[in-house]
């Protein structure tokens, strides 16, 4: 039980200083790819010089809304480390509806960017920069799912595993 409470104490305050370090997406972008996130799309995306400042002030305008986005994420993510070792029916079920409604307004969110930057750079440049985003997107994903354990994880510490499956 002693060990349990530990490790659950470890989790939460590893989960809030997470939190609290990375509140913009740009670090772990960094990070993983050891350049900012502006330095990365400027590298992969090909924009006529003509059309270059309305793309950056579009972008900067989008970036702004998507960090906003992210600050909830990790408000959901904090939600589910506070709640982590009470965790009912009733909690799980609030965070899930939390995540997919988060999931929900993000993919309406690109949906709308997708048709402005379509507008001022074209279908195909918009469609590589949504394919970026969502390659970026699903690597932050992946980091942050990597740092919390699954919903009853701690529980298998409980079970006695017999000898041959040690």
């Amino acid at each position: 039980m002693k060990k349990s409470v530990l490790i659950i104490l470890a989790f939460i305050c590893s989960a809030a200083s997470f939190a609290q370090s990375n509140k913009e997406d740009v670090a772990m972008i960094q990070a993983m790819f050891g350049k900012e996130k502006k330095a990365l799309v400027n590298e992969y995306m090909t924009i006529p010089d003509a059309k270059k400042d309305a793309f950056w002030k579009l972008y900067d305008e989008y970036e702004d809304k998507r960090k906003a986005l992210g600050q909830e994420r990790i408000s959901i993510i904090e939600g589910y480390a506070n709640d982590y070792a009470s965790l009912d029916d009733k909690k799980a079920s609030a965070l899930t509806a939390k995540k997919f409604s988060w999931v929900d307004r993000y993919t309406k969110f690109q949906q709308a960017y997708y048709t402005k930057f379509s507008a001022v750079i074209g279908g195909l440049q918009a469609s590589k920069l949504i394919q970026l985003e969502d390659y970026l997107e699903n690597n932050i994903r992946l980091y942050i799912q990597e740092q919390i354990p699954f919903i009853g994880e701690l529980d298998k510490t409980k079970v006695d595993l017999p000898a041959s499956n040690k």
